[in-house]
């Protein structure tokens, strides 16, 4: 089978970042966002994918987080659409739940081309506290920006929310990439057909 693999380079006057992944990997993280709470949801979603990711992020800090946040979402996207080229033979579809304590994330993903991104939270809605100045906005604008780079249709439900955002980030990514890893995968049935009626997943 064809690697699928690919190196995406994002330099702007706000960030530079470069991303390496390999969807075949075995879980393998190298991961520098700046931003510490963001590293270890990346690992976590990389292990529990089983993804061999690599990222190199440098962006304007001490301005705040918004911007490096978003592009590393942008790039992750853009770097998961090139690794599966024409997306013939994938399984296209997958979902995962994950708990953590009282929190339960429920991820559900189809590779459609159509970028799609909604979290809908539970009946008991707190809002997580900011840990190193990142925020639980933080984190869905950055899933937000990687949907729509990848062509991806993703929905998130999270029941309850909890005020340590570590609690409530961490089943997140970690479903995501359970996910992820499914909606990837070779499906030999499908003898490299593109799994859609349409013959075609832009």
């Amino acid at each position: 089978m064809k690697k699928r693999t690919a190196t995406i380079k994002r330099k702007t006057k706000e960030t530079d970042i470069t991303i390496k992944l390999d969807i075949d990997g075995s879980g393998e993280a190298k991961i520098d966002t700046g931003i510490g709470i963001l590293d270890h949801m990346l690992e976590l979603f990389t292990f529990h994918g089983l993804f061999d990711i690599d990222i190199a992020a440098k962006g304007d800090l001490k301005v705040d987080i918004h911007h490096t946040n978003e592009d590393i979402g942008i790039v992750l996207g853009e770097a998961f659409k090139k690794s599966l080229g024409d997306k013939k033979g994938i399984k296209r579809f997958g979902s995962s739940q994950v708990p953590m304590e009282e929190v339960v994330a429920n991820t559900t993903v189809d590779i459609s081309g159509r970028g799609f991104f909604k979290l809908y939270y539970g009946k008991n809605v707190v809002v997580p506290k900011m840990q190193e100045g990142y925020t639980f906005i933080d984190a869905e604008h950055l899933l937000e920006s990687f949907a729509h780079h990848l062509g991806m249709n993703l929905n998130i439900k999270v029941d309850p929310l909890s005020r340590d955002l570590h609690k409530s980030l961490e089943p997140i990514f970690k479903s995501l990439g359970i996910a992820l890893d499914q909606a990837t995968q070779i499906d030999v049935r499908r003898k490299g057909v593109v799994p859609s009626t349409k013959g075609i997943i832009d």
